[in-house]
């Protein structure tokens, strides 16, 4: 009998999918971005995806909907198998900060890669988090005067630019530290992969 699976089929499967959509949403997204260039600053055009403008809409709407299907499955399949509070919580400020310094000094044990550590788990209950504020501020940037408490939420059509930037940036940002661990810590790619 083989080793007990860390990560399950539905989840590996929703992980991938989601890494897939979340990039080439960030890549239009630049592109898109790149027609206004409203934060003062161009992306370079190397890694942007789409060509021009409505090419980037057509990718950014297209991947759109996988991370949405992805998102909506993962939380009500999460919330069933009570994945979700079993991985997540609980979550103390004490164990965060001792965590974290563990971190700082290269001490933090990965033996068991089915236990998050409690850095882990905040910071993917911020990503989580993060694709919430993406998907609320996108719904304003397309559908303005269709989501009218929305707009208000988020300070209207510019304040969902703005926050649609940041919120990109702070995915950006926990792609490439979340990219960093793994590849410090090459058997959570493998468990990944293969589930064990």
């Amino acid at each position: 009998m083989g080793k007990p699976s860390i990560h399950p089929l539905w989840l590996r499967l929703i992980h991938w999918f989601n890494a897939a959509a979340i990039i080439i949403l960030i890549m239009s997204g630049w592109q898109i971005y790149n027609a206004t260039g409203f934060m003062g600053f161009r992306i370079p055009k190397t890694i942007t995806l789409g060509g021009w403008l409505g090419g980037a809409i057509q990718w950014h709407f297209a991947a759109i909907w996988v991370l949405f299907a992805t998102a909506l499955l993962y939380a009500v399949i999460g919330l069933l198998t009570r994945r979700i509070p079993r991985k997540f919580f609980p979550v103390t400020p004490r164990a965060f900060v001792h965590d974290l310094l563990e971190a700082a000094r290269g001490k933090l044990a990965h033996e068991d890669l089915s236990i998050y550590n409690t850095v882990q788990r905040v910071a993917y209950l911020a990503a989580m988090l993060d694709v919430v504020v993406l998907i609320i501020s996108g719904l304003v940037l397309w559908k303005s005067v269709q989501f009218p408490y929305l707009r208000v939420l988020v300070g209207g059509y510019e304040g969902a630019r703005r926050v649609h930037f940041f919120a990109m940036s702070f995915m950006v940002a926990f792609i490439f530290v979340h990219v960093v661990m793994a590849l410090l810590v090459p058997k959570t790619i493998k468990a990944m992969l293969w589930g064990r």
